[in-house]
């Protein structure tokens, strides 16, 4: 991983959309089955949508069910940080990416891979980027 990547409030809504600054930088969440990347088939790796670092390659991705992007595993360790949510009056494991401190969605221990692990992820905090003459969207 790089360097932690520290902006301003200002600068944020300056480069973020501003569903993706409520997504990345206000912990917001899209509604299921809206995402733009729920159904992205192509080889590549999965980016933060706010500074570019790679979180997930398509190889871990599925079809959970749940309405967004699921992964078993993050590219590789230290690419994303879990941090303890209790907000919604439960408790679950957020996921943030690690160098922007972005919020991405949550990991769940009910996914299909070796580790038992689904990282569900907002659409909005991803940007695909696909392998060159590889897959293509669903």
């Amino acid at each position: 991983m790089t360097d932690k990547l520290q902006r301003s409030d200002e600068e944020w809504r300056e480069t973020l959309t501003p569903e993706r600054y409520r997504v990345l930088r206000q912990g917001g969440t899209e509604p299921p089955f809206t995402g733009e990347l729920l159904h992205a088939k192509g080889e590549g790796e999965f980016r933060c949508a706010a500074c570019g670092e790679p979180l997930f390659d398509s190889d871990t991705k599925y079809d959970s069910g749940s309405g967004w992007p699921s992964f078993t595993e993050p590219k590789q360790d230290g690419a994303v940080e879990e941090i303890v949510d209790t907000s919604h009056g439960m408790t679950r494991t957020e996921v943030r990416c690690a160098r922007c401190e972005g919020h991405l969605g949550h990991v769940f221990p009910d996914g299909p891979g070796a580790n038992g692990l689904r990282y569900c992820i907002n659409s909005a905090s991803l940007e695909f980027d696909e392998a060159s003459g590889e897959g293509g969207d669903e």
